[in-house]
This record gives C-alpha cells, structure tokens and sequence, in this order.
C-alpha cells in the first residue's frame, strides 16, 4: 500500500500539472468521460498532495535553530519579484473536480473524495492567508473571458478564513473515519481546523482585531473532538519514544494522523539528514533554555545557568531534549559507539531528531516518514485555545499537555503554579503575552510547544501569529566554552574537545581554532556565536507578511492591492 500510494504520486506529479487558473489540466481530458468511478477520483484527488508541506520545514529556520543559509524571511530577502508563494494551479484542479464531481452518480462514493477537495481547497487557502493576509477567493473555475473575476480584489482575510473553515466542516463531514496515515480523512480535517482557527484567532488576538475569540474557540471545539473521538494517541512505547516517532521508516501510526511516504523500493527518499549535517544545522541557547529540569523546575533557576559546561548543561533535563539534541551517551541508529559532540553544529548543538542510521547520512539516502499532523500537535493547539480564551482547567492540561509530558515521564503541568511563578526567561523570550490570570501557563503552554514540535516548522509561523517577530533579532549563541582548553564533551570522564588560540600541539583528536572554526562572543572565551556577520533587521509593520508580487498587480491592473510597508515600483497605490 506505502508504495503503491507514493507511485501514484509520482505518476500524478507528470500526468496531472497545469500552469495557472484557465488552462484545462489536460487537453485530452473529457469531463464527459472522467469523474465517473472510484478509480477516476481516486486518481484525480492523489494529485493534491504535492500541494502538502514536506521534510523542507525541517530547515525552516527562526530563532530556535540556525543554519548555513538561514532563509529569505531572515536574511531579508522577500521581495515583490517574488512570485514563488503565488501560484494557483492547484487550486483550480481543486475547483475542476467540484464542478465535475457529479458525474459520479453513486454520492457513497464520491464522499471520500470530495472531503480530500475539501480539505485541500482550506489547505490550500489557509497557506495563501498565512503568507499574504488578504487574498482574492475563488470556489470556480475561471474561463479566459471572466476578465473581472481574473482581476478581483483582494477578499478580506476573515472571510477567507471563514471559507477555510466552511470547507473543512464539509471535510469532516464525509471524510472517513478510520485511520489512515496516506490519505486525508475525517481526523485530519479536525487536526487541520484546530491548526487553521488557531492561527487566526492569535493572529488577531495579538494585534487587537475583531473575531478572535470566534476562532480560538473554534479551534477549542474542533481539538477537543479530535482527542475524545478520534482514537489517535501520544505514542509512548519503547525507551525513546519521541526519538523512535520522528526516525522510524513507517510512520507511527498510534499518533501521526498523515504523513509523507518514503521507500527505497519506489525510489523515493528525502534527504534531512543529509542537510542536518551539511547545512551545519545547530539548536540555539534559546531554545536550549526552554527545556525544564527533569523534575519540572525552571532550567533558569539554576546557579549559573547561563554559563554552564555543556555536560552539565543538558544533564537531568526533560528527556525529550537528549531525544532531539546530540547529547553525551548518544549511539546513532546501527552503531555501537558514543557520538560525541565534536561541534558539528554551527551553535555546538547538533540536532538528532529525525536521524537514522549513518547509512542515510548521503543526499537523499533516507526513508523514513515524515509526519505532517500528528496527535500532539493538535493536543497542543486544544490547551493554548483555552489557554487564550480564558477557559483553560487544570482537566484540560491533564488531557493534553500532560498527556505528552507523560511520554518521557515530565511532571505534569499544573494550572495554579503555572500562573503564579512565571519563568522570568519566558518573559524575556515572549514579551507580548499580556499580564493576566493566564499569563504563566500561557507561557508554559509556548515552552512545551517550541520543545515538542522543534523543526517541524511550526516555529517562525508561532512566532508571527504572537506577534514576537523581534525575537528573530537575537544573535545566534550557542554552546558556553570559558576559554582554550581541554574538553569532555560525552561524559566520559575523558577530554576530546580541544578549543585553542595558536597551536594545538600534539593533541590528537577533534581540534577547533578559536576565532577560525569557533567565534567566541567575548573572543576567547564565551558563548559560540554563529554567523556573527549576520544582523537580522525586523520591521514590526511590513514583516509579518509577504509582499503580493508585483507583476500579479500588473496583470490585475492594481486590483491586487500591496500590503502595508513593501514597495514593488509599479506605481498603483
């Protein structure tokens, strides 16, 4: 069945492309003769899921992990001649199938098909909203001469939104209502409306717009049926759970409601490790700092935290932390030796999570599934709703949040300690978040998401729907070294590090020149600083969205119009 279903994918990535809103996906093709069977539908719809994001977000960097190359968004580089985010292609696939869906007499077995319309229409929409803010709506196909709706204007968000919602509703309604980790299905539809409202209702909970509570609590109702009835689990079997669901070749199914495929009898594989690796991808002291002490205290509280050894600093932390994070006693998949640390990492923090055996280290050697919804997620999405909304309980934690806790044995989160002792880290690294009687679990609530969702690129959209988009302009430190010297950096017992200035002598093992393969902030001595040559800049009024492209206000005569802050030169208001 996995490869079964990834060949159709490849075959429909050929078979089934078109360009743009007008042109017929195929010239051959007869809606007289398509859209009449099972088989037809089924290989009609299968071509949606190219549209689904991929192992890319991985590397989607924010102020929690960094690499070589960063990304557009932080090295400022969007522009209005960008017009990658902006194609529609899919989007009339989506709306040729509904037009012609009725050709299948037989409603029993059309209904999968139209719930994956459904959903991959609200998809579809909801990633333009993300990205652009307000964006023209269409539920039609337009034909070459409909010259006013190829120029309509740009439809409020909120509307949008609503639409986003409405289809989702519908996906839910007919999707199935079994498990199934290839295809869309009743479950998903749920875990992408919790996603989806959630998005909103911060978005404009945090900027002061009408209509947050509506979504949130959407958002609320939608998670909340997802965890009493769709029979999906936090996955908590084996000694390393949490490391098992992210490098296991068949996805998790206790847990992961899709996922992306992989097989090396199809040929299709992806290539994360290999770029964890090459890309020298590093976790930040930042996000180093949200993870608790094993015994639920704040990190942060304790004596000289911020400049401890990395042996100490990652001893006795939340489980998960040496189940993502390349920590001593750490053993790759098929080895039989200790990995030390050997500051691969641009930070000194070298991520495992999602790597398997070294045998996938190569470009596109690895197999394993990607996880694109899973049960925590959405277990997530439940408690900061309610968190939000004001309507969080100490039950509602005990059935989301510390459900997950529960897999690596974390103590559970509780409500009323929550809010009256406040990380004072958390403050820092979330400033917008309101005083109020739910300030500190709120807090809490982001800590366990940027812990249990890291690099599946939930990140730098967090950080945009809080409104904390400042936050990207925080240098990138690393691991705390307090000058040249000797290390044990697997604790052993046994030094394998050697940081030095000049010379490194007759020392035999990994070597690191301070100041050429290692910049120190206080120059021989401190935090590792990562591409110290970068500034990120942050403009609080323009950033947070991208720029509608410039020559798609052209065509549209400046319909389209171009949000707040960017300048693409085309003369339209």
């Amino acid at each position: 069945m996995k490869i079964k279903n990834i060949l159709s994918m490849i075959l429909l990535a050929t078979a089934l492309t078109s360009c743009d809103l007008t042109k017929s996906p195929e010239d051959s093709l007869s809606p007289d003769s398509y859209f009449s069977s099972a088989a037809q539908l089924e290989l009609w719809t299968q071509g949606y899921y190219s549209q689904l994001e991929g192992p890319s977000m991985v590397a989607s960097n924010a102020d929690d992990n960094v690499d070589n190359s960063l990304g557009d968004v932080l090295m400022g580089q969007r522009s209005a001649a960008d017009e990658s985010g902006w194609n529609w292609s899919m989007l009339r696939k989506i709306n040729y199938y509904f037009e012609n869906n009725y050709r299948c007499k037989d409603a029993s077995v059309r209904a999968p098909y139209d719930a994956e319309s459904y959903f991959m229409r609200a998809y579809f929409y909801f990633l333009k909203v993300r990205r652009y803010g307000d964006v023209p709506y269409y539920d039609k196909v337009i034909k070459d001469n409909e010259t006013e709706l190829l120029k309509k204007k740009r439809d409020d968000r909120g509307y949008v939104m609503d639409r986003v919602i409405q289809d989702l509703d519908s996906a839910i309604k007919y999707g199935k209502k079994t498990k199934d980790i290839a295809k869309v299905t009743k479950w998903t539809a749920l875990a992408l409306k919790s996603r989806a409202a959630l998005y909103e209702g911060t978005w404009r909970k945090y900027r002061g717009m009408g209509n947050a509570d509506k979504y949130l609590q959407i958002a609320a109702d939608a998670a909340d049926e997802f965890i009493k009835s769709s029979g999906y689990k936090i996955y908590s079997t084996g000694t390393d759970p949490y490391r098992t669901l992210f490098n296991s070749t068949n996805a998790v199914a206790d847990e992961v409601v899709l996922a992306r495929l992989y097989s090396t009898a199809a040929g299709v594989m992806h290539g994360i490790q290999f770029a964890i690796k090459n890309e020298r991808q590093g976790f930040t002291k930042r996000y180093m700092n949200h993870y608790l002490m094993k015994d639920g205290t704040f990190f942060s509280a304790q004596e000289g935290y911020d400049k401890m050894g990395f042996v100490q600093e990652v001893s006795n932390r939340d489980p998960r932390l040496a189940q993502t994070v390349l920590t001593p006693g750490y053993i790759q998949t098929g080895a039989s030796a200790v990995t030390p640390n050997g500051l691969n990492a641009l930070t000194g923090y070298q991520p495992i999570k999602y790597v398997g055996a070294s045998a996938y280290d190569g470009d596109n050697k690895a197999f394993s599934d990607f996880p694109l919804f899973r049960a925590a997620e959405v277990y997530l999405n439940f408690a900061e709703a309610k968190a939000e909304l004001g309507t969080l309980t100490q039950a509602d934690l005990d059935k989301s949040v510390n459900m997950i806790r529960k897999r690596v044995n974390m103590p559970a989160l509780e409500l009323a300690k929550a809010n009256a002792e406040i990380d004072p880290l958390m403050l820092e690294y979330y400033p917008n978040v309101s005083a109020g009687a739910n300030r500190g679990v709120i807090l809490e609530i982001r800590r366990e998401r940027t812990v249990e969702l890291a690099m599946e690129g939930f990140r730098l959209w967090d950080l945009f729907r809080w409104k904390e988009g400042a936050q990207l302009t925080k240098q990138f430190y690393g691991c705390y070294f307090p000058g040249p010297g000797e290390y044990d950096m697997d604790g052993d017992g046994k030094n394998d590090l050697l940081l030095y200035t000049t010379s490194k002598g007759t020392w035999k093992g990994t070597a690191k020149q301070i100041g050429k393969d290692v910049i120190l902030t206080e120059e021989t001595s401190g935090y590792i600083h990562a591409l110290p040559k970068i500034t990120v800049n942050w403009n609080e009024t323009r950033d947070y969205l991208w720029p509608i492209p410039a020559d798609q206000r052209v065509l549209t005569g400046g319909a389209l119009s171009q949000n707040p802050g960017w300048d693409d030169s085309t003369n339209f208001n």
